[in-house]
């Protein structure tokens, strides 16, 4: 197994690791930092500040417990949907090739592409940005 560290576009840290179980058999996976503190705490206090702005004009108690409830809410949606902790993409020779995203509230996604639709595999920064020309096809 081989691992490495690496920069993504936008400056976060990244993992890649490479195993190899046989000759026709491979996987390569992409892990990403957990949530940065930097980025909740600036969206947490943009979101409450704004809310606390509006109770200064309206004097509505209820524009705080607004703010709160979509700060909560925005934060279980993203975990749930947007944020993904690992990505891999598993090769086998004969059969295909597997593709897995763990989101952070532990999710995941899986895709299999038979290797005979597989004409060739594009991989663009991550494996997040992948695409998959198949005869005649393109898979997101």
């Amino acid at each position: 197994m081989e691992e490495g560290m690496y920069r993504a576009v936008s400056g976060g840290r990244i993992a890649l690791q490479r195993r190899q179980y046989s000759a026709s058999c491979r996987e390569f996976s992409v892990r990403c930092p957990w949530l940065q503190l930097r980025s909740l705490s600036a969206a947490t206090c943009s979101v409450w500040l704004a809310a606390y702005g509006l109770f200064v004009l309206s004097q509505n108690s209820m524009v705080l417990s607004a703010a709160i409830f979509i700060t909560l809410i925005g934060l279980i949606v993203y975990l749930h949907f947007v944020k993904i902790d690992q990505e891999s993409l598993l090769v086998i020779g004969s059969l295909g090739i597997q593709m897995t995203s763990s989101y952070a509230s532990g999710k995941e996604n899986t895709t299999f592409i038979e290797m005979s639709q597989v004409k060739d595999v594009v991989i663009n920064e991550a494996i997040y940005m992948r695409t998959f020309k198949t005869k005649g096809q393109v898979h997101p």
